[in-house]
């Protein structure tokens, strides 16, 4: 059967944060998008449930934000932690000079959902479910689009651009050819879930001791855990069975004592394998790719999914005028690279910085290691919390909509 076959100023590959983000920006903008996503929904557990408040003020410069907020979330204010026993704060929202001085904890699913029906309202967005990006078509040294498969045959989509928002594990980046350097990371993660109970305390925060770490981020009515692990250590920890889990689990956060029996099998703890990596070149003639599929972060600090944002934001600003007058070079490509590279070359030395001097110590025994002296240095001087603050909530070179409505009446 012939393969169904879509024309479109820029095929987007990936429903995730950048892709429906770019794709509604877009749009709005008067460009005819198609955003393909392989999934049937997006209702998929332990993934980047943290707004920003860099990306909540894009929401509010969109005019979404009182909607946005409507939805189910929680609010963190600040950031603190227990560092062998001993509290510290760290990051604190409420000195910066910024709309919303928190950080918005929400599904992911919600927070896509939101993007996605306020992207039907335009007639130019064409969110393709259930559609998998398999191929890049190519014609004369130029992408020229994607193939996909869907539960109906195959499907064609021509472009003049191709944007590659499909995560760490790009396709797009793959059948590309495109380069890519590792950074390395010392961890891996295993994310599970914990029920919250009266009492408890309302705020996220990490716990850190001699070669164990948990990262306890509050959802409301439950708590999402992140329990950091030795890079490739998981099957040692399988062998040793979860008995040994819980019980490492209930000394690091007696908080959880009276509750560890509730992960009863590991189908309940899913391993996101860390990877921090960038491409050296993020783009060729026909193709861009941005977010995790250009640069894929550390889980320090929970920023991947709102640079993932700043870059979608970027890249509509740069290339809608482009896109809508179909004369895409590949300067305005690098244009967007070198705008982005510079925040994204920065907050990932920041986190290896960590992962080396902090993460990788503290896995390896880390009996004798004290608490760093940021951490020391900002309990000790509240004010100097708003400088983390800042490189987690609003990031290096943050981004800001300067993209048209095509609905706005006119002034």
């Amino acid at each position: 059967m012939a393969a169904e076959q879509l024309s479109t100023r820029c095929c987007v590959v990936g429903g995730g944060p950048c892709g429906l983000m770019l794709g509604f920006l877009l749009a709005r903008a008067g460009v005819d998008t198609v955003v393909l996503e392989k999934h049937g929904d997006f209702l998929r557990d332990f993934r980047g449930d943290t707004i920003h408040p860099s990306t909540l003020n894009m929401m509010a410069e969109l005019g979404l934000l009182d909607d946005f907020l409507r939805l189910p979330h929680a609010k963190a204010p600040a950031i603190g932690g227990f560092f062998k026993g001993q509290e510290f704060a760290f990051a604190d929202f409420r000195y910066l000079p910024i709309r919303c001085k928190f950080i918005a904890i929400m599904p992911q699913w919600d927070f896509l959902n939101f993007l996605a029906e306020r992207g039907r309202n335009y007639p130019s967005f064409h969110l393709r479910m259930r559609t998998e990006a398999t191929d890049l078509i190519q014609d004369g040294g130029r992408v020229t689009g994607v193939r996909a498969t869907t539960p109906d045959g195959s499907l064609e989509v021509r472009a003049e651009l191709t944007v590659g928002c499909d995560g760490r594990h790009s396709t797009v980046r793959e059948r590309a050819g495109l380069t890519v350097d590792d950074l390395g990371a010392p961890m891996d993660v295993l994310w599970f879930r914990f029920s919250k109970k009266p009492g408890d305390p309302d705020e996220t925060m990490g716990r850190f001791d001699a070669g164990r770490i948990l990262v306890m981020i509050d959802r409301s009515d439950y708590w999402q855990c992140a329990f950091v692990i030795r890079k490739g250590a998981i099957e040692e920890i399988q062998r040793a069975g979860l008995p040994a889990l819980r019980q490492t689990i209930a000394r690091l956060a007696p908080l959880f004592a009276d509750r560890v029996d509730e992960l009863k099998d590991w189908d309940q703890i899913k391993l996101l394998t860390v990877a921090v990596n960038r491409l050296r070149r993020w783009h060729q003639p026909g193709l861009l790719c941005i977010g995790d599929a250009a640069h894929a972060m550390s889980p320090i600090g929970g920023v991947g999914v709102n640079l993932a944002v700043q870059d979608a934001v970027a890249a509509a600003n740069l290339l809608w005028r482009p896109l809508n007058a179909g004369t895409v070079r590949e300067e305005d490509l690098d244009r967007v690279q070198r705008r982005r590279e510079f925040p994204t070359r920065v907050t990932q030395r920041l986190q290896v910085v960590v992962q080396n001097n902090v993460i990788d110590r503290l896995l390896r025994d880390g009996e004798g290691l004290p608490a760093p002296w940021p951490l020391r240095l900002t309990s000790l001087v509240p004010p100097l919390r708003g400088i983390p603050a800042w490189l987690i909530g609003v990031g290096v070179r943050p981004e800001h909509v300067h993209t048209p409505d095509v609905r706005a009446p006119a002034r």
